[in-house]
């Protein structure tokens, strides 16, 4: 299902998890740099998005690539790729 997954059209993400309670649901926090209009300096922007874990592999701290997908709930709307580094 990842290989199908990675050839989605879609925004592709990666971010730390901030949260995995629920069952196969992660909290993922993305962060972004924008430069900032006036000052001109980089400022940190984070946003976090809830994504489906259907194997519950993550946990708290791994850094996880999610995918957009169909809705799968009133706030799920990411799928999980791949675990990219798995928290210590």
């Amino acid at each position: 299902m990842s290989q199908y997954l990675e050839h989605r059209k879609g925004r592709v993400l990666t971010g730390t998890v901030v949260s995995d309670k629920c069952d196969k649901t992660i909290v993922v926090r993305v962060e972004t740099l924008v430069r900032h209009p006036l000052l001109k300096k980089y400022v940190r922007r984070h946003k976090k998005f809830t994504a489906h874990d259907p194997m519950n592999t993550c946990g708290i701290g791994d850094k996880v690539k999610i995918v957009e997908y169909r809705p799968l709930s009133r706030n799920k709307r990411w799928h999980l790729v791949t675990v990219l580094e798995k928290a210590v």
